[in-house]
């Protein structure tokens, strides 16, 4: 009794984190099991933890080839987990209580608004409806479109295409990023059909739910735009364009990349690779062979990677925008941070430039950790760890060969990474501590 009170007290970012550490848990025990596995014979708890995180925390990150390794259990399993990990545990929590009870609770509320990252407490039972049948409705275009694409265009049969159409489906819509190839999706490098239906997808599940929403209702009139959405559009555009142009820029004579391809499908493929670091992780492109600028570039857009409350990760959009904007207003010596007609409190100031800081410094740990620990270099470590932690899936084709520790550290970075650092650690205090009193003010010396 005594402790079903005290979970009544748990800050709703605790129960996120708990959440998500039970889908692993659960996806962790069903991937070992040896009916997962094409060979019948038990994956091991470390793949299948890695694994089951990567899945669960929507990375798309593999120490084994998916095609070969998984059985359709271990394939469906898999799916499973992306698709609770994009909705978000307490996202599903919710409807089930709606299903059950028919009513919602405040306590239920709070923590459906700490997953969904609503900015109202008024009706979040109809904000998680709507981003259920949204996500479902998308996911089944998108399922519809590929599998018509595999049956018609590649010799599929009817039941193969319908399937590999819902699993990258929900992989791309909800930013996983894994594939039923082991090239990924490197053979559809040209395939516009293929390639722009999942850049689509990874978009629009990367924007962020209010976002979307708004959109859909106000698309007509711009100037009515949140300053979230406008934000995140203008950002989202900003990084599409200059990754494509930079990628172009980089990779156009390569012969292991670009280089063999057409104009437009250079045009497609740079393209396909802008999108896919918002942490989706599909790569038409042999990442590996690409050149150390265009690493670079992937790990600037990577952690940032999209828009808040989606199912994109990395410090997201949001943030970096409204970086820019604190930047802008101290270089131009103004008191306040004006972002279009609104001004931007000073608490999501703070929260933002805090939770860049702190991802700067564990992605600075984890790169130094993983350098001792692995043979690699620094560029292809720090762009695994980069794709860890922002759960974006690419890699230059080391996963597998970071040894134990290696892949526990990289396990515990996608965790972070999807449950958001300062949502760890706000879960591991249990109260909001206030200070009833003000110190006097210094001013001190800054560069």
């Amino acid at each position: 009794m005594i402790m079903g009170r005290a979970f009544l007290f748990w800050h709703p970012s605790q129960v996120v984190v708990l959440g998500f550490g039970l889908a692993v848990t659960v996806g962790t025990v069903l991937l070992a099991l040896p009916a997962a596995t094409t060979s019948g014979e038990s994956a091991g708890w470390l793949v299948a933890l890695f694994t089951a995180t990567s899945a669960a925390c929507v990375t798309g990150l593999a120490v084994v080839d998916t095609e070969s390794h998984w059985s359709t259990f271990g394939e469906v399993v898999i799916a499973g987990l992306i698709q609770v990990g994009g909705l978000g545990i307490m996202t599903l929590a919710t409807v089930f209580t709606v299903i059950i009870s028919g009513r919602i609770g405040l306590r239920a509320k709070s923590f459906a608004q700490a997953e969904t990252k609503t900015l109202s407490m008024t009706d979040i039972r109809a904000v998680v409806r709507k981003v259920v049948l949204f996500s479902l409705a998308c996911e089944a275009v998108v399922a519809m479109v590929l599998a018509g694409r595999f049956w018609l265009g590649y010799d599929e049969s009817f039941g193969r295409a319908l399937y590999l159409g819902f699993f990258h489906a929900v992989s791309s819509f909800n930013n996983a990023g894994f594939a039923l190839w082991s090239d990924n999706l490197m053979r559809f490098v040209v395939d516009p059909w293929i390639c722009l239906t999942i850049a689509a997808a990874v978009i629009v599940g990367g924007l962020g739910f209010p976002v979307v929403f708004e959109l859909v209702k106000q698309w007509r009139h711009p100037h009515r735009w949140s300053v979230l959405t406008r934000v995140t559009v203008v950002v989202t555009v900003v990084l599409l364009v200059g990754g494509t142009l930079v990628l172009l820029g980089t990779e156009w004579h390569n012969p292991a990349t670009l280089g063999p391809l057409d104009d437009p499908g250079k045009f497609l493929a740079a393209f396909f690779a802008a999108v896919m670091p918002r942490t989706a992780g599909f790569n038409s492109l042999d990442i590996s062979q690409m050149y150390p600028t265009s690493w670079l570039a992937t790990d600037l857009l990577m952690f940032i990677g999209g828009g808040s409350a989606g199912t994109a990760g990395g410090i997201k959009v949001t943030t970096f925008g409204l970086l820019a904007f604190v930047i802008w207003a101290e270089m131009r010596g103004e008191p306040q941070v004006n972002v279009g007609h609104r001004r931007l409190p000073e608490a999501a100031q703070r929260q933002a430039i805090s939770l860049t800081l702190v991802s700067v410094a564990l992605v600075a740990v984890s790169t130094y950790l993983l350098l001792a620990l692995t043979p690699h270099s620094l560029d292809r470590v720090l762009f695994e760890v980069v794709s860890a932690f922002g759960t974006v899936g690419l890699s230059t084709g080391i996963t597998a060969d970071t040894g134990v520790a290696g892949h526990l550290l990289l396990v515990l970075l996608m965790f972070i990474g999807r449950t958001g650092p300062l949502t760890l650690g706000s879960a591991l205090a249990l109260k909001d501590r206030t200070r009833r009193y003000q110190l006097p003010e210094e001013r001190v010396i800054i560069g």
